[in-house]
C-alpha cells in the first residue's frame, strides 16, 4: 500500500514537470514563487547584516555610514574580527576543493545550474563582511542566493536549460529589485547582468519574479529606497553635453578602481607570509581609515543620502572619496567577500557632486546642479563598474520618480558603458573572473563553446610514418590518392610535423632524402583542451585544413580538420540561437 503511494506522488510529480516544461503559464507561476522566496531571503540577508552592524557598532535606525564619528575606537576591532570569522569559514571550505560558482557564471557556463550551498556561503561571508563594516556591498549576496533558490526550483521540476538559465536570472534581478523596491531595475538586472539577452519568451516570468518580490518587501513593510530631486527643472542641450563629460569621467574612474583591486590583490595573494590571515589583516587596516571618516565603512547608504541632504565642501567629498577607493580595494583585494554595486553608486554620487562643484566654480554660468550631478554620476560610475545601463537608468527612474532626468543619466550612462566596454571590455566580476583564469566575458551562454574543445571533435584515424624515412620509403607504404596527408613520427612516437602526400611525389625530390625536410607544422599542433575559437583562429591564420591534437608527452592522440570544425561550431551555434528564442 504504502509503495503505491509512493508511486501516485512519483507519477503525479512527474506529470507536473512535464506540464511545467510545455506550459508558459505554469513556468511564469514557478518565476512567481522564485520571485516570493528571493524577495524573502533578501529581506532576511539585511536583516542579519544590519543586526551584526547593530551588535558590532550600537547601530539602530542610523545607517552606519553615516555616522558622523566612531565616539568609542575600540568599536573598530569589529573589522579585525569580521575578518577572523571569514578566515575560520575559509578553513572549513578548504576541505571542499571546489572554487565556488558565481550567479554570472553558472549562467554564463553551467546552464543555469548553481548549487545552493555555493549561494549559502557566498551570502554568508558577504553578510560577515558588511556587518562587520568592510566596503562591499550586500547585492551580490541577494543576487547570489535569489539566483540559488530559483536555480534549485528549476532543477527539481527538472528545467530545460534555457527555462532554467531563464529562472535563475529571473530570481537574480527579483532579490535586487527587492533590495531597492524597484522591479524594473530589478528586471533589466536579470536580463543585462545574469540571462545576457533580451528574449520575448522571458519577459513574463523575469517581470513577474521582479514584482513579486518588490511585493513581498512592501508586505513586510520595507520602504522603497528613494532620493529626492530637484523640482521643475528644464534640461537644454548644454546640459546634455555637460553630463556627457560626466558619463567619461565616471568610466575612467570605474576602469581605475577595478584596475586597482585586481592590482592589489594580486600584490597581497603574492604575499605569502600572510596566508589566509590577510581578512584579519585587512581588518586591522580598515580600522584607520574608519576612524578619520565612517563614511568609508560599509556600502554607504546613510552617507550617500548624508551628502546630498548637507552638500559638504569639495575638498570633504574629496578626502572621502579617496577614503571609500582605498577601504573598497583593501576589504576586496584583503579577502572580505561582497561587490561594488551599491558602493559604486555611492562614489558616483562623490564623483558627480565634485564634478558640480568644480564645474561651478571654473565655469559659473553652467550652474551645474549638484543633486542632478550626483545622481548621474551614480548611474555613470555604476555603468562601468557593474555594467547594465538600463538597469541603472531604471533604478534612478524608480528610486528618484523623476523623467525630466531620465535622458542626461542614459547620455551619461551610455557613455560611460561604451568606454569601458570599449577600453576595458569588462564588468567588476566578469573581470574577477578573467583574473581567475576564466573565459567569461559576459552573461551569455558560452557553454557550449566550453564543451567543443579539440579532444571533444577530433577523430582518431590517421596515417603516420617515422621522421627518418626516406622519401622512397614513403610512396612504398603511402600510395598516390590514399591518403592526402601522414603525421610524421619519431621512434618514440612523438609529433614532428605533417607531411602532405602530394609534396612527396615531386619530381625533384631524391629518393634516398628524408621525408621530415618536406614537413610542415613541425611545431605547431592542437591540444585535447583547446577550444573551438582558437582552432578556428589558428585554421584561419595558418591557412592549413588539418591539424594533429598532440598530448602532454606529445604523442599524437587525434587529428582536427578545419571542415569538421566549423561545421560542429555551427551547428552549436544554430543549437544555442534556437535555444535563445524558445525554438525547437
Amino acid at each position: 500500500m504504502a509503495s503505491s503511494g509512493k508511486y501516485l506522488v512519483r507519477s503525479a510529480a512527474i506529470r507536473f514537470r512535464r506540464r511545467l516544461r510545455e506550459s508558459e503559464a505554469a513556468f511564469i507561476v514557478l518565476a512567481l514563487l522564485a520571485g516570493l522566496a528571493a524577495g524573502i531571503l533578501t529581506n532576511a540577508q539585511q536583516f542579519l547584516a544590519h543586526g551584526i552592524q547593530h551588535l558590532f557598532y550600537g547601530v539602530t535606525i542610523n545607517r552606519l555610514s553615516a555616522l558622523g564619528s566612531i565616539h568609542h575606537p575600540w568599536r573598530l576591532l569589529a573589522l579585525p574580527a569580521g575578518g577572523l570569522l571569514l578566515v575560520f569559514m575559509a578553513r572549513w571550505l578548504h576541505r571542499r576543493r571546489r572554487t565556488l560558482i558565481d550567479v554570472v557564471e553558472a549562467n554564463a557556463l553551467h546552464g543555469g545550474r548553481l548549487p545552493l550551498s555555493d549561494s549559502l556561503i557566498i551570502a554568508g561571508q558577504t553578510i560577515v563582511s558588511n556587518g562587520a563594516g568592510a566596503s562591499v556591498g550586500l547585492e551580490a549576496a541577494y543576487a547570489q542566493m535569489g539566483g540559488g533558490i530559483a536555480s534549485a526550483l528549476g532543477q527539481w521540476f527538472k528545467l530545460r536549460r534555457a527555462d532554467l538559465r531563464t529562472l535563475t536570472g529571473a530570481g537574480a534581478g527579483a532579490a535586487v529589485g527587492a533590495a531597492f523596491g524597484a522591479p524594473l531595475a530589478g528586471a533589466f538586472y536579470a536580463f543585462e547582468i545574469v540571462i545576457g539577452t533580451y528574449t520575448p519568451a522571458a519577459i513574463a516570468p523575469v517581470v513577474t519574479a521582479a514584482l513579486s518580490a518588490v511585493f513581498v518587501t512592501r508586505l513586510l513593510g520595507v520602504e522603497p529606497y528613494l532620493i529626492a530631486t530637484t523640482a521643475d527643472r528644464v534640461l537644454h542641450t548644454p546640459d546634455y553635453l555637460v553630463y556627457a563629460v560626466l558619463g567619461l569621467g565616471c568610466a575612467f574612474m570605474g576602469i581605475v578602481v577595478m584596475r586597482l583591486v585586481t592590482a592589489m590583490e594580486l600584490v597581497v595573494q603574492a604575499w605569502a607570509r600572510i596566508g589566509v590571515w590577510r581578512p584579519v589583516i585587512g581588518g586591522f587596516l580598515l580600522m584607520p581609515i574608519a576612524w578619520l571618516s565612517p563614511q568609508a565603512l560599509s556600502a554607504g547608504h546613510g552617507a550617500l543620502h548624508l551628502n546630498l541632504l548637507l552638500h559638504p565642501p569639495i575638498m570633504f567629498l574629496l578626502t572621502v572619496l579617496a577614503l571609500k577607493i582605498a577601504a573598497s580595494v583593501i576589504s576586496l583585494s584583503f579577502g572580505f567577500r561582497g561587490g561594488l554595486f551599491f558602493a559604486s553608486l555611492f562614489l558616483g554620487s562623490l564623483v558627480g557632486q565634485i564634478f558640480a562643484g568644480v564645474g561651478n566654480m571654473l565655469f559659473p554660468g553652467l550652474a551645474i546642479d549638484s543633486n542632478d550631478a550626483a545622481l548621474v554620476g551614480m548611474a555613470a560610475f555604476s555603468v562601468s563598474v557593474v555594467g547594465g545601463p538600463m538597469t541603472l537608468a531604471m533604478l534612478m527612474l524608480e528610486t528618484t520618480h523623476d523623467f525630466a532626468l531620465m535622458g542626461v543619466v542614459l547620455t551619461a550612462s551610455l557613455i560611460s558603458s561604451a568606454v569601458t566596454r570599449e577600453a576595458f571590455g569588462y564588468s567588476f566580476s566578469t573581470w574577477r573572473l578573467h583574473v581567475r583564469g576564466s573565459i567569461v566575458r559576459s552573461p551569455r551562454d558560452i557553454s557550449w563553446v566550453v564543451d567543443l574543445h579539440a579532444g571533444r571533435i577530433m577523430r582518431k584515424d590517421w596515417v603516420s610514418i617515422a621522421d627518418d624515412s626516406t622519401v622512397a620509403a614513403f610512396r612504398a607504404a603511402i600510395p598516390l590518392g590514399s591518403a592526402s596527408k601522414a603525421v610524421l613520427v619519431d621512434r618514440e612516437g612523438r609529433y614532428r610535423g605533417i607531411v602532405p602526400t602530394a609534396l612527396v611525389y615531386r619530381s625533384d625530390l631524391a629518393l634516398d632524402g628524408l621525408v621530415s625536410s618536406v614537413a610542415t607544422l613541425v611545431d605547431t599542433a592542437l591540444h585535447p583542451e583547446t577550444g573551438i575559437q582558437e582552432m578556428l583562429a589558428l585554421f584561419d591564420r595558418l591557412a592549413v585544413d588539418e591539424m594533429v591534437v598532440i598530448d602532454a608527452a606529445q604523442h599524437v592522440v587525434g587529428v582536427v580538420t578545419e571542415r569538421h570544425a566549423r561545421r560542429r561550431y555551427f551547428e552549436k551555434l544554430e543549437s544555442a540561437q534556437r535555444d535563445i528564442f524558445g525554438e525547437t
